[in-house]
């Protein structure tokens, strides 16, 4: 759902700091809040410091935001190339079009990957249903750059409804493994790569311990937790060395988001675009002002122009 007119960096510009002392944690992440046009969003990555954790290039989450009657998510069609999208919410519904025909409904714990291949033109809006009452929208939306070899395959749409993720018990703490393999578990979502997404909710005082992966980060969504005594608030991503046994305390109620997975390399960005080749996202640029980039099936009218 990125539709900003400055790189990620410039429009979302974070406060980053080394904790002195700590090994377990390399970088504290604070995003900006950030008005999209009535709901607000926090863009932990990129950022200068960080550009990527693991696969994942982009991370944003949205809301709570509260809409009235007649107001809603209204992003209009867009492109994307070489990367993957995926969706979680936990609360309302996102409707997804885009230009392989597909038509669907976005709910809390249904995880939407889209992935943009050679090219992939999409829109994000609500169903008139939703719309037409007051409603709520709260969750995550991240981008997963796609390795070299499956940055131009053909564009495809998987959609995995709430009751077919993973769901498992660590000590009381319940966890649903959303995308690769954590905690005993492994979800059927599709990945290109080694990857790790993980959901948990922790009440005061429970404990689990961060997942091995070759890169790491936690997201607090909600709450606040210490890692090896260092504090991650609210709104916060610790990124996390490989030091083996890292422990996650919850210092109050917390939800949050555990991403992570292989290094894939160096990844240019621009707009809604990312690739391996500075080159190919030119291509795409030009692509997109000439608009022969496929339209949305039923959403054709509309577009957002490339950023000038």
């Amino acid at each position: 759902m990125s539709t900003d007119t400055q790189t990620p960096e410039e429009a979302f510009d974070q406060t980053c700091v080394t904790p002195a002392g700590c090994k377990a944690i390399e970088l504290l992440i604070e995003p900006r809040d950030t008005d999209l046009g009535g709901f607000s969003v926090r863009r932990a990555l990129p950022t200068r410091q960080r550009r990527m954790v693991g696969p994942w290039i982009f991370f944003d989450h949205m809301g709570p935001a509260e809409f009235a009657a007649g107001e809603g998510i209204n992003v209009r069609p867009h492109p994307h190339i070489n990367l993957a999208t995926v969706t979680y919410l936990f609360e309302g519904e996102i409707l997804h079009r885009d230009s392989l025909g597909s038509y669907q409904a976005i709910r809390p714990g249904d995880v939407n990957l889209m992935v943009a291949g050679k090219g992939i033109t999409h829109s994000e809006r609500e169903r008139p249903e939703v719309t037409e009452t007051a409603h709520r929208l709260h969750g995550l939306q991240l981008w997963l750059a796609l390795p070299e070899a499956f940055e131009e395959i053909d564009p495809a749409f998987y959609h995995y409804p709430d009751a077919d993720i993973p769901r498992v018990d660590v000590d009381g703490v319940p966890i649903r493994v959303i995308m690769g393999s954590a905690y005993g578990a492994t979800s059927p979502v599709k990945v290109y790569a080694d990857t790790l997404y993980v959901e948990a909710h922790l009440k005061a005082g429970q404990k689990i311990t961060l997942p091995d992966a070759d890169e790491r980060a936690v997201y607090v969504a909600e709450g606040e937790l210490s890692a090896n005594g260092t504090r991650v608030s609210e709104h916060c991503m610790a990124v996390f060395s490989k030091a083996p046994g890292i422990e996650l305390t919850a210092t109050r109620d917390a939800r949050i988001a555990i991403i992570g997975g292989e290094h894939l390399g160096n990844r240019y960005m621009e707009w809604n675009f990312v690739s391996s080749r500075r080159e190919r996202i030119e291509q795409a640029k030009a692509d997109w002002k000439a608009q022969t980039f496929p339209k949305v099936t039923g959403d054709e009218k509309e577009f957002i122009p490339l950023p000038e």
